[in-house]
């Protein structure tokens, strides 16, 4: 089941732009080894705001989860998603500047401070 899905979205991912409504996917997690959360997000038409969804886990790794697999497959089913445009890695801290903490830095994901999460290097 797990393989099944991940194969359906990293092959939707793989199709390209194939119009409106774009469905999107990014992981991020507290390195570049272990995604905890997933943020999926649509959008309608092009210039148009997204909108997301999340989805956390606790223990193990958010791209392997089934559950959460599933859940997002259905969320772009249920919106009638085209296309789907997807980060190939881990794409930073998933804590929110100004909702879990002040400041430039995450405290508790001490492995992004000075990372250029698009490269996932150090840019210092």
């Amino acid at each position: 089941m797990l393989d099944r899905s991940v194969k359906r979205l990293t092959k939707k991912a793989h199709r390209g732009m194939r119009g409106y409504p774009l469905g999107t996917v990014a992981y991020y997690g507290p390195d570049d080894r272990r995604a905890t959360k997933v943020v999926a997000g649509i959008q309608v038409v092009a210039d148009a705001d997204l909108e997301m969804r999340k989805w956390f886990v606790e223990t193990g790794d958010a791209r392997s989860d089934p559950v959460i697999t599933e859940e997002l497959l259905a969320y772009f089913e249920e919106n009638g998603v085209k296309s789907v445009a997807m980060i190939d890695r881990i794409f930073g801290c998933p804590h929110e500047e100004g909702v879990d903490y002040e400041g430039e830095y995450c405290p508790v994901c001490t492995f992004w401070i000075e990372r250029d999460r698009h490269i996932g290097k150090k840019v210092a």
